[in-house]
């Protein structure tokens, strides 16, 4: 079995790179929407908050919604722009 050139890019590193940056990109959407719900609409004093189902407004959008938003995300983009790759060596040997 031959080794590939650690020398040339490998084509996989690309998409994993790629992918990474998206994982990355949702994490950050993930915590900018928990922090300026939470933050924002939970900085009011206790007296005035509003409720949505029995919790605060900024509990329901921050956590319930928020993690729902996420986990429709996270779907949508394994499913759709995830690429399967294969870790077999196979189609990149020295050349």
């Amino acid at each position: 079995m031959n080794k590939p050139n650690l020398n040339k890019k490998d084509p996989r590193f690309k998409i994993a790179n790629r992918e990474a940056l998206v994982g990355i990109g949702l994490v950050l959407f993930n915590f900018i929407w928990w922090y300026g719900f939470a933050y924002g609409l939970g900085s009011k004093d206790v007296n005035e908050y509003n409720y949505v189902f029995g919790f605060p407004t900024w509990f329901f959008y921050s956590c319930i919604i928020g993690v729902t938003i996420m986990a429709i995300l996270v779907f949508i983009i394994v499913k759709f722009f995830f690429v399967d790759v294969s870790f077999d060596e196979e189609g990149f040997e020295d050349k």
